[in-house]
């Protein structure tokens, strides 16, 4: 199979996978009603959780987790038997068909086919391709996630800091930590790499910032909400 064909066959599965909107399901079978319609109008697990309840929020973060970290796990397996250039490890064709599918996922989820391209903001299918990708920057993401919730209970400047960082995080994680000890050994990465997988977590970043435009306009007004929990 060549690497073409593996490129279309991962994005088309990622995006369908991600096209699953799994906060307007839950939403309408808890009470039947679309997610789209109440509070902010984001199919996403806060609005859920605000809107709807706790259980079909739970619901909505686990299986859009979930979503996320079976397409980029699709994606790792398919390119995983690339035959290439001689001189790209099997590691980098397995890490290019992780972050290939996760940002299929991400747009899938954020416009998915079977709902009307209306969608969430990507924030947990993101969280679900790094946590796949490279746990240790998984680890940092949410690490720095629930320090600025902790003290501000503002769930969207959490997200957009953790936006902003993901490729702070992953140029410096990944060029210290896989590039620099990897070096004279067979298994070596090209420093393109450590170019490549920042500037794909740099445009995963941007597009949920993108996607958060109407909180980051509440932020500077004062205006962005604490997170409450609607009562089941």
């Amino acid at each position: 199979m060549s690497v073409i064909v593996r490129t279309i066959l991962t994005a088309i599965i990622a995006y369908l996978l991600g096209s699953m909107s799994f906060a307007v399901i839950f939403t309408r079978g808890h009470m039947n009603r679309d997610i789209r319609d109440l509070g902010s109008g984001n199919a996403g697990f806060t609005n859920v959780l605000r809107s709807v309840g706790v259980v079909p929020a739970v619901l909505t973060i686990l299986f859009d987790f979930l979503k996320g970290v079976v397409a980029v796990l699709i994606g790792w397996w398919i390119f995983s038997g690339v035959q290439g250039d001689p001189s790209v490890t099997m590691h980098e064709y397995a890490s290019y068909g992780r972050y290939l599918a996760g940002v299929c996922a991400i747009i899938g989820h954020s416009y998915p086919v079977f709902f009307g391209f209306r969608g969430g903001k990507g924030v947990t299918t993101a969280a679900a391709m790094m946590s796949v990708v490279d746990i240790r920057v998984f680890l940092a993401i949410i690490s720095t996630f629930l320090i600025i919730f902790a003290c501000t209970r503002i769930v969207s400047l959490a997200s957009l800091a953790c936006a902003a960082l993901y490729p702070v995080y992953t140029c410096v994680i990944t060029y210290f930590g896989s590039y620099l000890p990897l070096l004279g050994t067979p298994d070596a990465l090209r420093l393109r790499y450590v170019f490549l997988v920042t500037l794909a977590s740099a445009a995963v970043g941007v597009f949920v910032i993108i996607k958060h435009t109407d909180n980051i306009r509440r932020l500077v007004r004062g205006e962005e909400k604490v997170l409450k929990i609607k009562k089941d």
